[in-house]
């Protein structure tokens, strides 16, 4: 029996029900498309369905789909939930299983209100998946809520990869998590939604486009207040985008670009990046694997904060020009991977740091085998891993800083120049007191260096010649080794496979 009032239309001479409701309406487009609901736990939300347009209404059950017989057959279903359609995440989250292609039109709020009037999400999770791996669903519902939940759309449309425009998001004040992977896997999505807040929420827009494969333009983000994790992963594998939108915040949090836009190999152009006070890991692999990508921002950042360019520009192999960094105090972490496998990259910006920590330079032009000119590294105090790996596999590389640090640390040059095989000469090691592994493969594989520098360290730490000159075929001569004090396997391998040395 028909609980809510149903107008006549009218059309040519036929009478048509329409509601007086803005039901959550299916529509069938092609013949015997089906849809049901799926649900983990035994408490199953109030739905119910209308296969003629408001004349009976029959309550769903759980698995049991319903048929649209034929093309343009439409269900209208609607709930009483003022509670939440679905409860939370991992264990109550009720989900639509459709078969055939079907296109989803009026409000999903129909599911809370039985009407589709209501614009308050009443809790967590509220549709989270609701439309989980739904390939055939062709056209979203409304959501017209303005107030939102704690992730009220977390993954609603995962791997819908029919939908091709996204529905109107109208909320202005955001939650946590509330569009969280929404969109993720949509291959066919072309047109995405106006995201309006100036104001954001903790992981809001997190994964939200997430392989959007089709997706050739990006919504405006006009947002300037941000919060942790607020864009990460956002647009990550959205092969077709070419341009970014302009990121206008200058106040940033952590992990607020996270791999923003990782992997989106066709766009040639990144937006400006403001921000003078940087935070952790706020750019962190931020433009990976953008292989398209010839030209980098300014970064004019003299505060830094942990693995804030953590491989930022890691594999961006068209990437020609590196741009400035002028920050003079660094922080753990800072420039790990930043130019990683930046094949075309041919100069290093200046590197005026004094003050190094753990790890700040770790790997950060490994790979780069166009690298003919190396920065000055005028430090002369050494932080853990400092300089570890920086120009391994630098193959172009033919002559290395001065490096006129007397105080060593633990692994602070290990690796440092592995594989760069163009390397003539090594830079002199002033340093007499060592540290474990310090020198570690430092110059393994460089088959053009001839010459070795003095070593003068007397006293040895654990390993701290391991594999220094191991397969530099080219070297010719062994340098004086004046240590009294050894460690254990302090020598070890040290000049292995140098067949310049036989005899």
């Amino acid at each position: 029996m028909n609980d809510l009032k149903t107008d006549v239309l009218f059309t040519e001479g036929r009478a048509e029900a329409v509601p007086s409701c803005n039901y959550l309406t299916f529509t069938a487009e092609e013949d015997n498309a089906s849809f049901s609901a799926v649900n983990q736990t035994k408490k199953f939300p109030d739905l119910q369905y209308s296969l003629d347009k408001g004349v009976t209404w029959n309550a769903m059950k759980k698995n049991s789909p319903i048929v649209l017989k034929n093309k343009g057959d439409c269900a209208w279903l609607k709930g009483d939930n003022p509670e939440g359609f679905s409860k939370d995440l991992k264990k109550k989250s009720t989900s639509f299983v459709l078969t055939g292609r079907i296109a989803a039109s009026g409000s999903v709020m129909s599911l809370i209100d039985g009407k589709g009037e209501a614009k308050v999400i009443p809790n967590d999770f509220c549709f989270a998946r609701l439309f989980l791996h739904c390939a055939g669903l062709t056209q979203a519902p409304e959501l017209p809520a303005t107030t939102l939940s704690m992730g009220c759309y977390e993954g609603m449309f995962y791997e819908c990869s029919s939908l091709k425009q996204a529905p109107q998001l109208p909320a202005t004040t955001l939650a946590m998590e509330c569009y969280y992977g929404m969109f993720i896997g949509c291959t066919s999505l072309i047109s995405p939604p106006q995201l309006p807040a100036t104001t954001l929420a903790e992981r809001c827009y997190s994964y939200m486009f997430n392989e959007c494969t089709g997706l050739t333009q990006a919504p405006k983000l006009p947002a300037t207040t941000l919060a942790e994790f607020c864009y990460y992963h956002m647009f990550k594998k959205c092969t077709s985008l070419t341009q970014a939108p302009e990121l206008p915040a200058t106040k940033l949090e952590n992990c607020c670009y996270e791999r923003m836009f990782a992997w989106c190999n066709h766009l040639v152009q990144a937006p400006r990046l403001p921000a003078t006070i940087l935070a952790n890991r706020c750019y962190s692999g931020m433009f990976q694997s953008c292989t398209n990508l010839t030209q980098a921002p300014q970064l004019n950042a003299m505060t830094l904060d942990c693995f804030c360019c953590e491989e930022m520009f890691d594999g961006c192999s068209n990437l020609t020009q590196a741009p400035e960094l002028p920050a003079t105090t660094l922080a753990q972490g800072c420039y790990y991977c930043m130019f990683k496998k930046c094949t075309s990259l041919t100069h290093a910006p200046e590197l005026p740091a004094t003050k190094l920590e753990r790890a700040c330079y770790e790997c950060m032009f490994e790979g780069c085998k166009s690298l003919t000119h190396a920065p000055e590294l005028p430090a002369t105090k050494m932080a853990k891993e400092c300089y570890l790996e920086m120009f391994y596999g630098c193959s172009s590389l033919k002559q290395a800083p001065q490096l006129p640090a007397t105080k060593l640390a633990d692994k602070c040059y290990r690796e440092m120049f592995r594989r760069c095989s163009s390397l003539t000469h090594a830079p002199a090691l002033p340093a007499k007191k060592l540290y474990t592994r310090c020198y570690a493969w430092m110059f393994q594989e460089c088959v053009s260096l001839t010459q070795a520098p003095e070593l003068p360290a007397t006293t040895l730490a654990v390993e701290c010649y391991w594999g220094m000159f191991r397969e530099c075929t080219g070297l010719v001569q062994i340098p004086t080794l004046p240590a009294t004090t050894l460690a254990m396997d302090c020598y070890k391998e040290m000049f292995e496979g140098c067949t310049g040395l036989d005899g």
